[in-house]
Protein backbone atom coordinates (compact mmCIF):
# COMPACT_ATOMS: atom_id res chain seq x y z
CA UNK A 1 0.00 0.00 0.00
CA UNK A 2 1.35 3.24 -1.09
CA UNK A 3 1.11 6.24 1.07
CA UNK A 4 -1.20 9.36 -0.28
CA UNK A 5 -0.22 12.57 -0.29
CA UNK A 6 -2.10 16.25 -0.27
CA UNK A 7 -0.34 19.02 -2.66
CA UNK A 8 -1.30 22.50 -3.38
CA UNK A 9 -1.98 23.40 -7.23
CA UNK A 10 1.19 25.59 -8.03
CA UNK A 11 -0.99 27.68 -9.79
CA UNK A 12 -4.44 28.49 -8.08
CA UNK A 13 -3.56 27.08 -4.15
CA UNK A 14 -6.18 24.52 -4.29
CA UNK A 15 -5.64 20.79 -2.59
CA UNK A 16 -5.50 18.10 -4.28
CA UNK A 17 -4.86 13.97 -3.15
CA UNK A 18 -2.53 11.90 -4.83
CA UNK A 19 -0.62 8.80 -4.70
CA UNK A 20 3.25 8.61 -3.79
CA UNK A 21 4.36 6.94 -7.11
CA UNK A 22 2.46 9.73 -9.34
CA UNK A 23 4.50 12.35 -11.22
CA UNK A 24 2.03 14.69 -12.18
CA UNK A 25 -1.42 15.50 -11.49
CA UNK A 26 -4.27 17.25 -13.13
CA UNK A 27 -5.73 20.50 -10.78
CA UNK A 28 -9.39 19.22 -10.73
CA UNK A 29 -9.86 23.23 -9.73
CA UNK A 30 -7.82 24.91 -12.59
CA UNK A 31 -6.66 22.33 -14.78
CA UNK A 32 -3.19 23.21 -14.06
CA UNK A 33 -0.79 20.26 -14.67
CA UNK A 34 1.27 19.92 -11.58
CA UNK A 35 4.89 18.43 -11.33
CA UNK A 36 4.39 16.67 -7.88
CA UNK A 37 8.28 15.84 -7.86
CA UNK A 38 7.94 19.75 -7.55
CA UNK A 39 5.51 20.42 -5.26
CA UNK A 40 6.23 20.11 -1.31
CA UNK A 41 3.60 18.07 0.35
CA UNK A 42 1.17 19.74 2.78
CA UNK A 43 0.51 16.00 4.71
CA UNK A 44 0.26 12.32 3.93
CA UNK A 45 -1.70 9.34 5.15
CA UNK A 46 -1.43 5.98 5.19
CA UNK A 47 -4.75 5.52 3.30
CA UNK A 48 -6.98 7.14 1.10
CA UNK A 49 -9.70 7.68 4.04
CA UNK A 50 -7.14 9.46 6.13
CA UNK A 51 -5.83 11.48 3.82
CA UNK A 52 -9.44 12.69 2.72
CA UNK A 53 -10.34 13.47 6.44
CA UNK A 54 -7.33 15.63 6.57
CA UNK A 55 -8.14 17.40 3.43
CA UNK A 56 -11.51 18.03 4.78
CA UNK A 57 -10.19 19.45 7.93
CA UNK A 58 -7.84 21.66 5.48
CA UNK A 59 -10.75 22.91 3.64
CA UNK A 60 -12.56 23.80 6.40
CA UNK A 61 -10.13 25.95 7.80
CA UNK A 62 -9.68 27.60 4.50
CA UNK A 63 -13.39 28.45 4.40
CA UNK A 64 -14.07 25.89 1.65
CA UNK A 65 -15.95 23.48 4.18
CA UNK A 66 -19.69 22.42 3.27
CA UNK A 67 -22.33 25.78 5.21
CA UNK A 68 -25.09 24.23 6.75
Amino acid sequence: MTATFIVKCIKCGGYMLCNQDQKTKICPYCGTNVNLKKTKAIASAATAFEASEILRRLKNERGFGRQC
